[in-house]
């Protein structure tokens, strides 16, 4: 048995983005059969036999959608945007139809952004902690948030909204208090589930039911199933105002899942190929390294020295580390995208050529629209497209919103 041609369980389960639960299962059932590795007896895959069920999982055909979330707007509705990055969630809250009244951002660099795009849109620029959104109350329909995942300090066995003074949460949640719309909707990452045991989330779930709102349970969505050629996670935690007696459902996942090729290529997702732009390059050493790995491979498809070396230490530890040395292919979703795209253990290569993907192509991996332009360095704008929510994502959010609302507003007629 030559090793190099078998992965393990932790890398089939992070190349096809399911647990290891699943593909014990898919074992027993005969979708992904597992061999036993003679010296370990540990349960191993063949690569070939993995490679060719993501072609299954991935299929690069014409496969209909008959998926659709949208939903007409009854009313006008309006959002009131936190943290909102470079605009991702707001574009897509938009072409749903919800109007941004305010977005705060402290980055100045984002802030720019949205402005250059939008320039009739309110940009509160700053720290959130300066601003008071008292304004709003009653005024705004949601209330987002991307907050960053703090720990708390536990004053007591049910977390307040004064134990988590000094965090973003705490400001996310002070806003909504402050505006009181009938829902209000925070984005994480997927980490978030297991933050401190799980006691983070438990905490703004608590905090959340303090001042007014129940939590419906949260999911996390997956990018691909939303029209976005990313495998891509966030979290979401949707809060629903008690006095309302009706409930909030998730969009509904699509049938057809986009791979790199729809995002770069004219096609259904957009109707031109992508714009030539500026983008980082590897340096040299890294780059004769990649050339020698196969489109949707990563650096088990070096030769063993070259691992060694390439690896370092990393090389000796458990682990499927599928995001090194990686060339994605034009036939699968990209990995998530990070801030930084040249950087180890998280290369997203080009599938011909030997260089990360430029700044336009990680928009579209995002699924930013191509006249959406971006403020600041080269290094600047990667970043605010790396730490976005794709705006498909975005979109489908929206029209989940604009469905809980025409059912309040056509129930309740509030004044």
């Amino acid at each position: 048995m030559v090793m190099s041609d078998y992965l393990s369980l932790a890398e089939v389960s992070e190349l096809v983005g399911k647990s290891k639960e699943t593909l014990r299962r898919w074992d027993k059932e005969g979708i992904l059969k597992a061999v036993r590795e003679p010296v370990s007896n540990y349960r191993v895959y063949k690569k070939e036999d993995v490679k060719t069920l993501m072609g299954k999982l991935f299929p690069d055909d014409d496969s209909t959608d008959d998926i659709s979330n949208f939903e007409e707007p009854k009313h006008n509705y309006s959002v009131l945007e936190l943290f909102a990055g470079a605009g991702g969630l707001a574009i897509g809250l938009e072409k749903s139809g919800i109007k941004c009244v305010a977005l705060n951002e402290i980055d100045k660099w984002a802030c720019n952004t949205l402005r250059k795009n939008r320039p009739h849109w309110n940009v509160l620029e700053g720290d959130i902690k300066d601003y008071s959104f008292t304004e709003y109350n009653g005024k705004v329909d949601v209330v987002t948030g991307g907050f960053p995942c703090q720990a708390f300090s536990y004053a007591g066995k049910k977390l307040g909204l004064k134990d988590a003074r000094g965090t973003l949460f705490y400001e996310f949640a002070r806003a909504v208090k402050e505006v009181n719309p009938p829902i209000c909707i925070g984005e994480n990452v997927r980490g978030l589930l297991s933050h401190d045991k799980g006691k983070t989330l438990e905490g703004m779930i608590s905090i959340l039911d303090e001042i007014g709102y129940n939590v419906v349970p949260v999911e996390v969505l997956k990018a691909i199933n939303y029209r976005v050629p990313q495998k891509r996670e966030r979290l979401i935690l949707v809060g629903v105002r008690k006095d309302i007696d009706i409930k909030y459902t998730y969009p509904k996942a699509h049938n057809k899942i986009y791979n790199l090729s729809d995002a770069l290529k004219k096609g259904e997702l957009f109707d031109s190929d992508v714009p030539e732009s500026v983008g980082a390059k590897y340096p040299e050493g890294k780059k004769v390294v990649l050339d020698m790995v196969p489109p949707r491979g990563y650096w088990r498809d070096l030769p063993i020295d070259i691992q060694k070396e390439y690896m370092g230490g990393s090389f000796y530890l458990g682990g499927g580390k599928t995001g090194m040395a990686r060339r994605i292919g034009w036939d699968e979703p990209c990995l998530t995208l990070t801030c930084s795209p040249a950087q180890k253990q998280t290369e997203r290569c080009h599938p011909e050529e030997t260089r990360p993907f430029t700044v336009r192509e990680y928009a579209r991996i995002q699924t930013f629209p191509d006249e959406w332009e971006f403020d600041g360095s080269m290094a600047q704008q990667y970043k605010q497209i790396g730490n976005a929510v794709p705006c498909n994502l975005g979109l489908e959010i929206g029209y989940s919103l604009v469905k809980f609302l025409n059912e309040y507003y056509n129930s309740s007629k509030p004044e």
